[in-house]
């Protein structure tokens, strides 16, 4: 495929970088993710204005970059790409979020009121056991994950390694270990996913 020569010198090597990933090169994956990972999770995190939100926001959005990856063309940058497909998964989610809001107050027809979530210190045992139910489940699909995944999985959130840890204790570049964690977590939000719509 010819490169759009009104590409910057950074979106050519980024289009050469789509079309080894597109061929199932790993180390592409890795550097893609490299190149834009915190540039994606400072966005986000301006969005949602929550650290744990914008990190799950950009494991999916790599991850939905990365499976529909054979879609980009070079008629715009990879990056643009990209911030187009986190942006709208954004924008998805904080619209879920915001119906999901219970209105304490509906107001009156003429004063409306702006809906109130109510956050308590002490623990709801009703959720305490969702999420109990919750990690249960996560460890059960955790471990039907293939080898690789499921031990870069328990590391980093059971165990909670940090990337670099995980890196010498595997023996893995980080890059690499950065990139797998982002399939595995894809794998689990696929499986969660689809478990959970038919409970």
């Amino acid at each position: 495929m010819v490169l759009n020569p009104s590409l910057s010198d950074k979106a050519q090597h980024d289009f050469l970088l789509v079309q080894k990933a597109k061929e199932g090169d790993q180390k592409a994956y890795a550097e893609l993710l490299g190149r834009y990972r915190d540039a994606i999770y400072f966005m986000l995190l301006k969005m949602v204005n929550n650290p744990s939100d914008a990190e799950d926001l950009t494991i999916e959005a790599f991850g939905k970059a990365f499976k529909n990856i054979s879609q980009y063309t070079p008629n715009f940058a990879f990056s643009t790409w990209l911030f187009k497909i986190a942006t709208n998964n954004c924008i998805d989610f904080i619209r879920k979020k915001r119906a999901a809001t219970i209105s304490l107050d509906q107001g009156s027809d003429d004063q409306p009121t702006a809906s109130v979530t109510i956050q308590s210190d002490t623990p709801d045992p009703e959720a305490s056991l969702i999420n109990d139910q919750k990690i249960k489940l996560l460890r059960e699909v955790v471990s039907n994950l293939k080898p690789r995944y499921r031990t870069l999985v328990e590391l980093r959130y059971f165990k909670e390694y940090s990337y670099e840890e995980i890196s010498e204790e595997l023996e893995l570049p980080i890059g690499t270990v950065k990139a797998q964690l982002f399939r595995a977590r894809e794998l689990l939000y696929n499986i969660l996913k689809n478990t959970s719509s038919n409970m």
